[in-house]
């Protein structure tokens, strides 16, 4: 498993949706402090990366987007593994919560639009390394 260049561990994640399958490879955010750090700071995201946020056990969470510089889509995934809800293109340097509505295994970020981009939607199967 590499590293990428903030440290964190990097996996690959799949997504199955009618459009197909959607591979990306994710930096892992497991510990508090990698979580409230996230995505802060960058200045782009490629196409095919993003960071995943694993909640063990299942819980609701809510996201700000502090500091982070570009838009992204947010895909809550449930404990079955599935999309649960996209948050389609947040704002950047936005306060505001963005809430998962429902418990969640896991959050993954991509950069914005491109879940539209790829036709995700609630319901698609995500996996990954974990």
């Amino acid at each position: 498993m590499e590293q990428s260049p903030s440290g964190l561990q990097q996996v690959p994640l799949t997504i199955q949706s009618a459009t197909g399958t959607h591979k990306f490879t994710v930096e892992v955010a497991s510990s508090q402090e990698e979580q409230a750090q996230g995505l802060m700071n960058r200045q782009s995201l490629a196409p095919d990366r993003g960071m995943i946020f694993p909640y063990d056990p299942p819980q609701q969470v809510a996201f700000w987007m502090k500091n982070t510089l570009i838009p992204l889509d947010m895909v809550f995934i449930g404990a079955d593994g599935k999309i649960g809800r996209i948050a389609a293109n947040t704002t950047p340097m936005s306060l505001d919560p963005v809430p998962s509505v429902d418990p969640v295994s896991a959050v993954l970020e991509i950069a914005g639009g491109r879940a539209a981009e790829l036709g995700l939607k609630e319901g698609d199967k995500v996996s990954w390394q974990h």
